[in-house]
């Protein structure tokens, strides 16, 4: 479905068999929200879950002007306006589980619980230039020239040689991704910082990194952790996308953190 969410056309998608709270997921950078189907299908009997694509990703369009992860927030916000969610638990993997901190920052009254993944809380300043790199490279080659390696540091290459059909599906949906908006989102991660706000933020908290995630360090997603009080920290074996390569063991420490909250 295609809804206009702040002057940009924006697709997401609604399984509700259950009718039950809303549940949200947010994608990664260079992904889009067919990275939760596995999810969103064991989740959609006892939760309304919500799927989207951040702006410039998947079917959602391509933004004219340069934006921040704070503008990302206000899109979540919009849509959520525009279906009529008060409050929804709110899931964010990578660069959503900045969208989510943002959003849970500016928005705490419509977030139930809060789940991160694999994410940060800041960019440190010797990182701002490997953001801009990649923003210069998809500009000038396309974001095909980032895929080989994005696969490589997103998935452990054991998981890549078992399941070669989900990498597939992963790299096309990257692949296929605009390279403008995936230029837009990078400087948008660069400037990312919210560090100093976390420890305002009060909700029920679940933070889950891959524990060879070369790209977010574990360390960082454990600071979130640390700074939000009685949040909850869990390491899976996994590389960037522990969701996905360790979908069962995630899928159950989601079921059973939300559970003890509804």
């Amino acid at each position: 479905m295609q809804i206009n969410v702040n002057g940009i056309d924006t697709r997401y998608i609604l399984s509700n068999e259950g009718g039950g709270p809303w549940l949200t997921f947010i994608h990664q950078l260079g992904g889009d929200l067919s990275v939760w189907d596995q999810l969103a299908g064991f989740f959609r009997d006892e939760y309304t879950v919500l799927r989207y694509d951040v702006r410039g990703h998947g079917q959602t369009a391509v933004s004219d002007r340069q934006f921040s992860v704070a503008d990302l927030s206000q899109d979540l916000r919009a849509l959520l306006d525009a279906l009529g969610v008060k409050k929804t638990h709110l899931v964010g993997m990578s660069m959503g589980g900045m969208i989510a901190q943002q959003f849970a920052l500016d928005n705490p009254d419509r977030v139930d619980t809060l789940t991160l993944t694999d994410t940060h809380a800041a960019t440190p300043s010797d990182g701002r230039a490997l953001w801009e790199q990649r923003a210069a490279t998809v500009r000038n080659e396309g974001v095909g020239a980032l895929a080989q390696a994005t696969m490589e540091r997103w998935l452990t290459a054991g998981f890549r040689d078992a399941h070669p059909e989900v990498v597939e599906q992963i790299r096309e949906v990257f692949e296929n991704t605009s390279s403008e908006g995936y230029a837009h989102a990078c400087l948008a991660l660069r400037d990312f910082d919210v560090s100093s706000r976390l420890r305002g933020i009060t909700l029920p908290t679940l933070a889950v990194a891959g524990r060879h995630d070369a790209g977010t360090p574990p360390a960082a997603t454990q600071a979130i952790a640390d700074a939000i009080g009685g949040a909850r920290f869990e390491l899976l074996d996994a590389a960037h996308l522990a969701p996905i390569e360790q979908s069962q063991r995630f899928t159950a420490l989601l079921e059973s953190f939300l559970q003890k909250l509804v």
